[in-house]
């Protein structure tokens, strides 16, 4: 087995992106845009809402050590998938929740993992997560690349992204790599 791609939106790509980097078994985490119509669209652009575009990250991992399920499992718990189009103040389509399917096998996974989070009533509302086919991947500028890393003194990375680190430490402890505990 070789590496592998996931490519998720669940609101502002900061947050995601510092989420899942920390994850023993993924090698990489991007920043960008998916799902529009627009060729390379730049962050004002996606801003507007109307290139169709969410902020997403495209994950590289290791099957061999990660699975496609457990990627899934920290991605519910690093959003709210339960509000259409809106992750806290950050409202409009290019903060919507969504799993970009590159196989066949991805999305029948996050369609059955869905499911079961739905039966299990794991969430006080309805997942709206919308699974749709992969089409394509614009990275975003550099700025935003590690965004957390590089400023978590800013307000924002301090009043929405360090709580989320904290969660994630507290669920996933023995996932973490080595470094990010």
């Amino acid at each position: 087995m070789g590496i592998e791609n996931i490519t998720l939106g669940g609101g502002c790509f900061w947050c995601t992106e510092a989420v899942l980097k920390r994850i023993d078994g993924v090698l990489s985490v991007t920043s960008g845009y998916a799902g529009g119509t627009k060729a390379n669209p730049t962050y004002e652009e996606v801003c507007t809402g109307e290139t169709g575009h969410a902020e997403v990250i495209q994950v590289t991992y290791d099957p061999a050590k990660l699975g496609y399920d457990d990627i899934l499992d920290v991605f519910w718990q690093a959003h709210d998938p339960t509000t259409l189009n809106r992750q806290g103040a950050d409202v409009g389509t290019q903060y919507r929740s969504v799993v970009f399917w590159h196989d066949p096998g991805q999305r029948a996974t996050a369609q059955q993992v869905i499911a079961e989070l739905e039966k299990e009533r794991v969430f006080d509302r309805p997942i709206v997560t919308q699974v749709v086919p992969y089409s394509g991947f614009y990275p975003a500028e550099g700025y935003h690349q590690d965004y957390y890393d590089r400023n978590r003194e800013q307000p924002y990375c301090q009043l929405v992204i360090s709580p989320k680190i904290t969660k994630l430490r507290k669920l996933y402890a023995a996932r973490l790599k080595a470094v990010a505990k």
